[in-house]
């Protein structure tokens, strides 16, 4: 090595800072609330060799560290091959396949090639989840869709933007296949300039420190990356590590899915196996190989979060191929929950396998579901048409040297809930309750947190309800002796009488008009521990503040409550 640790850790935060400056500006210029208010979306630095990852933002999803980084590698490779347009500089590509690389059709990726002496010297990419991108139903939640079509647009990669500006033509393409599109000129233009602004700030880079020592910085850092994972995954005893995690349903077949994994540790890598998983799918519930692969990487950030983001960390960790599973979606099957949920799901598998070896680092299971509500709706008076989308945390697991935290947001990402006075400002509805699930903690030694209760109600017009959530018939495992999460509930009131969906948590084109409501209390975090072994005193704390009640306290914890 031949650059110095000072100028090598400048530029690793010099590269983070781009990232984390596209974040924010992406976030503060988009119009949607999920991008704009719940930060649904992320930034990064990519390879232009291979399209792996440089760096990403701190703020951004991390189940997004993995997709982009194939999106963006399979974009190179099209490119190469003749299957996309050669890039010029000022152009940004869109692409929303889940076939390449992707998530599901909501999610769209831009990506810009960062030119330098004629060169393209890396790619800035970054994926925004819109509201609505066609499809059978507002918002693209489609609980009951058979194949990709009925989700949504799908995008292959082509230039949106040619050497800076907009291809009307293309765009026309776009809004003419989604709802509400007088909207999304907000968010295409927001996604665009946080890439330029991502390019003006590199480029401030190169030119301080030279290309030539930016790029041997970017390889060092990857080197140490690898090396540091290595390192952390050497201290777990070899052995073969095994775990189970449930899908509810696909949402067509009320049937569980199973996630089965085996990881096998060897010296300084990890195998990850799923053979003997569910076969693919009829409904949304499949996962497409880059979700699956990036599922793996998050839960392992989790576990070790001192490992820089770099694609270096996740050079030991060996994925087997699902072939023939649905953790390997084909097209044309349906994807629109890989993300949101089955993500979490291989993330739990992950966790409830790895809590063996390594009980002081990883915990019980998170309540493990991003809660996907959307709603569309009229308001005839006012002549618009409107497209929500409702995204809600839960409970974390226990851990050992504590309780979960309560009302946390999802596994595979820091997207928050937007504001209640948000979303009844911009659309025609009213939250009557937003409170914790209580009573949804896994009992545990150490408890799991609550998952969160809330009601909307609908104030004008008429509206269609979808929700593709999970863990509506199996709560979020405890571990080590430690109970299940509470699950997740969903209750549709219409004309006065109320419903629990068939799938429990997955359901799609519910008609509501003005005075029907929907609650949904989300999952509650598995418990770490046997209950018996909590403290007394934490347990009267819990009936206190009625988190618990007493009769539920001595029957999880085995103490009887004095109030």
């Amino acid at each position: 090595m031949t650059i110095d640790p000072i100028t090598l850790t400048v530029i690793q935060s010099g590269l983070q800072q781009v990232c984390d400056e596209m974040d924010l500006s992406f976030s503060r210029a988009a119009f949607s609330p999920v991008i704009a208010e719940a930060n649904d979306r992320s930034d990064g630095i990519y390879s232009a060799h291979d399209g792996s990852l440089i760096a990403q933002g701190s703020q951004g999803l991390p189940v997004f560290v993995g997709t982009m980084q194939f999106s963006t590698a399979t974009l190179i490779e099209m490119i190469a091959n003749g299957k996309a347009a050669a890039p010029k500089p000022g152009d940004i590509y869109i692409v929303n396949d889940p076939y390449l690389g992707g998530t599901h059709l909501m999610d769209v990726r831009f990506a810009m090639p960062v030119w330098r002496d004629g060169e393209i010297f890396c790619w800035l990419s970054n994926t925004g989840h819109w509201p609505d991108t066609g499809g059978a139903v507002p918002g693209g939640f489609s609980a009951s869709a058979t194949s990709v079509e009925q989700e949504g647009l799908r995008l292959p990669p082509v230039r949106l933007f040619k050497e800076g500006t907009l291809d009307a033509e293309i765009y026309a393409i776009i809004c003419s296949n989604i709802r509400v599109s007088e909207q999304r000129i907000g968010d295409v233009k927001a996604q665009a300039a946080a890439l330029y602004v991502g390019q003006s700030r590199l480029v401030r880079m190169l030119d301080r420190y030279g290309d030539d020592t930016v790029r041997e910085a970017i390889a060092e850092l990857r080197t140490r990356a690898a090396q540091q994972m290595r390192a952390n995954i050497a201290a777990i005893p070899p052995g073969v590590y095994r775990s189970t995690a449930y899908v509810d349903s696909d949402g067509v077949v009320n049937e569980p899915l199973e996630i089965r994994l085996a990881i096998t540790a060897d010296g300084d890598t990890l195998s990850f196996d799923f053979t003997g998983s569910s076969a693919p799918c009829a409904g949304p519930m499949n996962s497409v190989l880059a979700t699956t692969h990036s599922s793996v990487y998050l839960a392992m950030r989790h576990i070790f979060p001192d490992v820089p983001i770099s694609a270096g960390a996740f050079e030991p960790l060996q994925i087997v191929r699902p072939a023939g599973t649905f953790l390997d979606a084909q097209y044309p099957r349906p994807v629109s929950g890989c993300a949101a949920e089955v993500s979490q799901r291989i993330a739990e598998a992950v966790f409830a396998a790895l809590v063996v070896p390594l009980p002081d680092l990883v915990t019980a299971a998170p309540a493990g579901s991003s809660g996907n509500f959307a709603l569309g709706g009229d308001i005839p008076e006012e002549g618009r048409s409107y497209v929500m989308y409702q995204i809600s945390g839960g409970g974390y697991g226990g851990y050992a040297a504590g309780d979960g935290i309560s009302n946390g947001c999802s596994t595979i990402g820091i997207s928050k809930s937007p504001p209640v006075e948000i979303m009844e400002q911009q659309f025609p509805i009213m939250y009557h309750r937003y409170a914790l699930h209580d009573g949804s903690g896994g009992a545990g030694t150490q408890r799991g947190g609550f998952g969160l209760d809330y009601e909307v109600e609908i104030l004008r017009g008429t509206a269609r309800a979808s929700f593709v959530m999970d863990h509506g018939r199996f709560g979020p495992q405890g571990v080590l002796g430690g109970e299940d999460g509470g699950v997740n509930c969903v209750e549709v009131t219409q004309s006065g009488k109320s419903f629990v969906p068939e799938h429990l948590s997955k359901a799609q084109d519910i008609a509501l008009k003005a005075g029907d409501r929907v609650r949904v209390r989300t999952p509650g975090g598995g418990g770490y521990g046997p209950a018996k072994d909590r403290d007394p005193a934490l347990v009267a704390e819990d009936v206190r503040l009625g988190r618990y009640t007493a009769e539920e306290a001595a029957q999880l914890f085995g103490w009887q409550v004095t109030t």
